[in-house]
């Protein structure tokens, strides 16, 4: 079985989704027959390469909200990723383009090492004080994930390099409906969005492992938290 997964490592509910994904995974019985291909996504595709703001700025900006009202939303998303015990800072975290991250992602994935840059990314991002918006700690993360640090920044330099891979992500994306993050397709035949539950990601593989002659996308779980097209991150009230 094959899983995809779009996300955007600015994406508290990709991180959060990832983390509930990989511990119902853990729980399925066939969880070794299980291929795991991470895809690109990006939220803030129109924002300038360079151009890096603090994510309670942003935040206050997008929504019209005072910092103080943005902080808030920020500790409310911490609390989310806290329960699956993962690290997350409220403060002084930026935010950014990712297509860089995304083309790394993209090397990383043929040297077989994508997962583990990916998981690398996420922490330093989220819980972390280190900006994955700058080219030195990216490269950094990349030797770190078992990349080479050489081929890593040469990507990095030549904008090019593996772009057309992140684009035909977001494309295959587009057509497959899929305008919020995380979105998680099993076998190209059922659909996933959002930060479900673990319980939710171990039913949908077992009904995808027993039901494999099915062709249609069916989507299953219900709504859930989501980061979407335009970067708005839904935010439980707690």
């Amino acid at each position: 079985m094959r899983v995809e997964i779009w996300s955007d490592i600015a994406c508290p509910w990709c991180y959060i989704g990832k983390a509930r994904f990989e511990k119902g995974l853990a729980e399925f019985a066939h969880r070794d027959e299980v291929e795991v291909v991470h895809r690109s996504f990006e939220l803030d595709p129109s924002r300038a390469k360079g151009d890096t703001a603090l994510v309670i700025d942003m935040l206050a900006e997008k929504y019209g909200r005072s910092r103080e009202e943005a902080a808030a939303m920020e500790a409310n998303v911490a609390a989310n990723v806290q329960s699956e015990g993962l690290g997350y800072r409220t403060e002084g975290r930026d935010h950014g383009n990712t297509f860089d991250i995304h083309r790394l992602l993209h090397l990383a994935k043929a040297r077989g090492r994508q997962d583990e840059l990916l998981t690398l990314a996420y922490r330093a991002n989220f819980a972390e004080e280190r900006s994955v918006f700058d080219a030195e700690v990216l490269v950094a993360l990349a030797e770190e994930a078992g990349l080479d640090a050489v081929e890593a920044r040469a990507v990095l330099a030549d904008p090019e390099a593996y772009a057309d891979d992140v684009r035909t992500d977001e494309r295959e994306a587009a057509e497959l409906g899929a305008n919020a993050v995380p979105f998680f397709v099993l076998d190209r035949r059922y659909g996933i969005s959002g930060g479900q539950p673990s319980e939710v990601f171990v039913q949908a593989l077992e009904q995808a492992w027993k039901d494999r002659p099915a062709t249609a996308l069916t989507t299953v779980g219900g709504d859930a938290a989501a980061c979407d097209t335009d970067g708005a991150c839904e935010v439980p009230q707690s």
